[in-house]
């Protein structure tokens, strides 16, 4: 792999983890809320909206008077 032999790549990963130290917490942080936030979309089901039509005109005619 890009002539770079074990040792090579173990070294580099070594640099890597001494100057990014400080970032694993977050970086794990927001892979695991972007997991979560992925199952629970999964799960989830779709919203549907059942509020007739009347009320939905109603709500924004009240809306819209209420602007200066």
């Amino acid at each position: 792999m890009f002539g770079l032999g074990i040792w090579e790549l173990l070294i580099i990963l070594i640099i890597i983890l001494v100057l990014f130290s400080g970032k694993l917490p977050e970086v794990g942080e927001s892979l695991g809320k972007g997991i979560r936030k992925f199952r629970k979309t999964l799960h989830d089901g779709d919203e549907i909206d059942i509020t007739p039509e009347e009320e939905q005109e109603k709500e924004e005619k009240g809306k819209d008077s209420s602007k200066p």
